[in-house]
């Protein structure tokens, strides 16, 4: 009887003398997917475009030969699940791990820390500066100062942060995070770890999609302002979660301080839609 994807993922894993945990840290893949595949089950995994990317880091570091890896892989998922394994699947890249010979993050996250704080010490002294030179209101009668007083009890709105570039990060809580992400045009996947978090940038505008099952467990926040998390719609029937920030709608979701699903997301003053929340299938 022929070897199954899952069977030849483990007797190489095991001719090499490699253990689950092991193959766990190099691929930044969770053990308990990885398990899942020697099984043959990949029902406990997120699906589509995620699936793939885990069997070919997995292959790979493994010695199994990729191509045919994710072609059992595609028999094996349409036997399971019943329909067309790549149901999720919107963006070409496939590997959603960092590979190892891939550049470190760190020097990348260092840079946007600096620059986020460039941007505020240089929003605090245009603050400052504002009202220093603020010029002192002539002296009013009593009555006229009480009137004036009560013409003026609506506070004025909390200047928004520079909206230049769209700068969206995202925060993962207990577990790992696989984003698949569209920054100006430019197409990655990448994983962010478990308590960890992760910055994209771009001019004009930032798509990302995850795991709708994680989506509560993280935070979000737009140049520097913490935003409410965004929660998929209830109705949404696949598994990826998606939505995009652009130069369209970054200043209406800085003002609402959250991203709303496309049933809601029309301002009251009929203005566009502030973000396409959505699954990865559209």
């Amino acid at each position: 009887m022929a070897e199954s994807l899952g069977e030849k993922l483990r007797k190489a894993r095991e001719e090499r003398d490699v253990s689950i945990s092991e193959v766990a840290e190099q691929t930044r893949i969770s053990a308990l997917y990885l398990e899942a595949i020697e099984n043959d089950d990949y029902k406990p995994l997120p699906g589509g475009i995620f699936n793939k990317g885990f069997v070919k880091s997995f292959a790979k570091y493994v010695g199994v030969d990729e191509a045919e890896a994710l072609q059992e892989y595609a028999r094996i998922a349409a036997g399971q699940e019943g329909q067309d394994p790549d149901r999720t699947e919107k963006y070409k890249p496939e590997v959603l791990t960092d590979d190892r010979s891939g550049p470190s993050l760190l020097p990348t996250i260092i840079f946007s820390v600096i620059i986020l704080g460039l941007l505020a010490w240089g929003v605090m002294l245009l603050v400052n500066y504002l009202q220093g030179n603020a010029s002192p209101e002539p002296s009013q009668p009593a009555d006229s100062a009480q009137n004036s007083n009560n013409a003026n009890t609506t506070p004025e709105p909390t200047p928004l942060p520079p909206t230049d570039e769209v700068k969206l990060r995202i925060k993962t809580g207990p577990e790992d995070l696989s984003v698949a992400a569209t920054v100006d045009g430019n197409q990655s996947s990448v994983l962010i770890p478990a308590n960890n978090e992760m910055e994209f940038t771009g001019k004009q505008s930032v798509r990302v999609s995850y795991y709708k099952g994680l989506a509560g467990t993280i935070e979000v926040s737009l140049n520097g302002t913490k935003l409410a998390t965004p929660q998929p719609p209830e109705d949404l029937s696949t598994q990826a979660f998606e939505f995009e920030i652009n130069q369209g709608n970054i200043k209406e979701i800085l003002r609402s301080g959250r991203i709303l699903p496309p049933a809601s997301a029309e301002s009251p003053a009929g203005e566009p839609n502030q973000a396409s929340a959505q699954s990865g299938s559209q």
